[in-house]
């Protein structure tokens, strides 16, 4: 897996300090994108165990809340299982942490794979210009659902986070 960068004390990612994991390589290739730089799977930089420490050791601080993953797309075939890896460890080792993913795939489509498991916010839907709002919490069209994932794999049907109900 490649990435980009890993951002500290971000509030713009996800509920409270976040750390977060901009990985590289995306397929949806929506216009308008922010982050048009992340779509390259091969772009960026390996991401290794010195990378993964330093998001250890910023998970280990009490006063970051948890982890984002972004990109990119954290669910693309080059991403997937390191981050779905990461995610586990993370939520065994920080269980009160939460874990944040932002992906253009709908939750239909992933609800299935392993990762679903350790999120507690999942992000979906592809970027859409043409429903692009500068105003939206979390997201940046008002197409993509901000889903409390715990509350959606109990009941069974989409339960948004508290902020987008």
């Amino acid at each position: 897996m490649k990435y980009h960068n890993i951002t500290k004390d971000d509030m713009l990612n996800g509920d409270g300090l976040r750390v977060v994991l901009w990985v590289a390589g995306c397929s949806h290739g929506c216009p308008g994108c922010q982050n048009p730089v992340t779509w390259d799977p091969d772009g960026g930089l390996p991401f290794g165990e010195a990378e993964e420490k330093e998001i250890m050791d910023e998970l280990e601080k009490d006063y970051v809340s948890g982890i984002t993953f972004s990109g990119g797309d954290p669910l693309h075939p080059a991403n997937i299982g390191e981050v779905t890896r990461l995610a586990r460890k993370i939520r065994g080792t920080y269980p009160d942490k939460t874990i944040w993913l932002y992906t253009g795939y709908l939750w239909e489509e992933i609800r299935d794979k392993e990762i679903a498991a350790y999120l507690d916010v999942c992000v979906d839907g592809e970027f859409e210009i043409a429903k692009k709002e500068l105003k939206l919490h979390w997201k940046g069209s008002s197409n993509q659902r901000v889903i409390d994932v715990p509350k959606t794999r109990s009941s069974g049907q989409i339960v948004l986070h508290e902020e987008e109900a």
